[in-house]
């Protein structure tokens, strides 16, 4: 039985399946043997029946059966063979005659008692047979009673006289089916209902898992809080507790490498500050133009630098695995104007027009967040325009109400030279750079876009005509009485 249900259905798959074919299978089987069991024990007494009805009408027609001088007076009316007859679908057989073979009355086709079998005067003999009715018909199985009658008057020879009742044995069998019939719908059905019940019974026992299930679906990919142990099941506090165990050195170890991050990053912008300090200083007074060359090279490598562990710091701290609280209310376009006022003497230096749409943006649309984050995200963006717009470009920024009143779309737009359609998934990506020139080291925008997923958006980017690149972040925006997000 073991193999065979890890045949029908292997390690893997639903518990809830699993124990209903442990428990459903074994009561097949059961219910197997039962009918089985059934049927031998319905046959039984169906020829128990049979044979006690034959052995009745064989008495019933002995009793017909006088002793007459030396020899039997056989008054059989026509009424009575009517009586025996009467049923065609299951009708008696009889055959009265005089050993050894003298046929008197009756079917003469009747089967004669087996030889082995003795037949004592006075008692019934039980065997079974074949008969044919009629000459070509097919023999049929018959039950046959026969019983011996002796008769002895005065000192005269006695005289044998047998008789022999025979019944097809098809109504035994029909019998013994309808016994079956009749017990196996009754045990069917009460399988059935048991069957259900035991299905009610695992859904609901499993109800415990189906919450501890639905509690885990519910997390934080960074919450790691140990799971409630009393809640579950006796049988899996020993798995929850393996989960505990797991979520504890997984929360570890996110912070052993967040730990390591932020102090490698900081650790290396003091050096990297001082190494860009003295480069330039080191230009500025060389004269021969080869090393001034090598110098311009090392600076712009300190900036890549510098530029890099900024935003690792930034990528450390944006960290989409960990549980983030949106529970300030950002004004969108105050945001914007002000991240945007920051980047403005970097554009300048770069020969960018940077520039807020103020009239375009609506001055009240809210959104949940911390200001310091979203801040983060919409300079990530700024600065990835300004690295790749080139001199003599524009970038603007502003905020626009989504297709969706529910929805805002904090937007820097750039008239560049963009992004190909079919690279805007790519740079999405970390450290994917789609140019070999500028500071960028493939991060600005890969950070942004976990940013907006925290917010429960996304990133979103749009080739313009004729060139230029939109690059958008779509934020839930705060509604009427709306509460801040779990």
């Amino acid at each position: 039985m073991r193999h065979l249900l890890q045949r029908l259905w292997p390690g893997r798959g639903s518990l809830r399946l699993q124990l209903l074919l442990w428990l459903v299978l074994p009561q097949l089987v059961l219910w197997s043997v039962a009918a089985v069991f059934t049927y031998q024990l319905a046959t039984r007494y169906a020829n128990a029946a049979t044979d006690a009805g034959l052995i009745q009408s064989a008495r019933a027609l002995a009793r017909q059966v006088k002793p007459s001088g030396s020899g039997f007076l056989v008054d059989f009316p026509r009424a009575a063979q009517d009586i025996l007859e009467a049923d065609p679908g299951d009708r008696l057989y009889y055959m009265v005659s005089s050993p050894p073979g003298s046929f008197l009355l009756g079917n003469d086709r009747l089967p004669p008692p087996p030889a082995v079998l003795p037949l004592a005067p006075g008692h019934p003999l039980l065997y079974s047979g074949s008969l044919a009715v009629r000459e070509g018909r097919q023999a049929h199985p018959v039950r046959v009673v026969a019983l011996l009658l002796r008769s002895q008057d005065g000192g005269s020879a006695p005289q044998s006289l047998l008789v022999q009742v025979a019944r097809r044995s098809a109504g035994r069998q029909a019998m013994a089916s309808q016994i079956l019939l009749d017990t196996a719908l009754p045990l069917s059905g009460v399988m059935l209902l048991m069957t259900l019940g035991v299905g009610w019974g695992i859904r609901r026992g499993l109800r415990p898992l189906d919450r501890l299930q639905a509690a885990l679906a519910r997390r934080h990919p960074g919450d790691m809080r140990p799971l409630d142990i009393r809640e579950a099941p006796h049988e899996v506090q020993g798995l929850v507790q393996a989960v505990n165990d797991l979520l504890d050195q997984v929360q570890r170890q996110v912070q052993h490498q967040k730990r390591f991050i932020s102090d490698a990053a900081h650790q290396l912008r003091t050096p990297l500050a001082g190494l860009k300090s003295q480069t330039e200083l080191a230009w500025a007074h060389a004269s021969d133009p080869p090393l001034k060359a090598r110098l311009e090279r090392v600076m712009q490598s300190a900036r890549r630098s510098a530029h890099l562990v900024t935003q690792l710091l930034s990528l450390a701290r944006a960290d989409p695995t960990q549980p983030l609280e949106l529970t300030e209310r950002v004004t969108a376009s105050a945001l914007m104007a002000d991240i945007t006022a920051q980047w403005v003497p970097r554009a300048m230096a770069l020969g960018v027009d940077l520039g807020f749409d103020e009239a375009a943006s609506p001055p009240d649309a809210e959104v949940w967040s911390q200001r310091w984050l979203l801040g983060e995200a919409v300079a990530n963006l700024i600065d990835n325009a300004l690295q790749y717009a080139g001199p003599g470009s524009t970038v603007t920024t502003r905020v626009s109400p989504g297709e969706d009143p529910g929805w805002l779309l904090l937007q820097v737009e750039d008239d560049g030279p963009g992004i190909p359609p079919d690279q805007h998934g790519a740079v999405l990506q970390r450290f994917t750079r789609l140019q070999d020139g500028g500071e960028g080291c493939g991060l600005g925008l890969p950070i942004a876009s976990e940013i907006a997923g925290q917010h429960g958006g996304g990133l979103h980017l749009r080739s313009l005509v004729p060139r230029g690149l939109s690059v958008a972040l779509r934020l839930p925006r705060i509604g009427a009485g709306q509460t801040p997000p779990v």
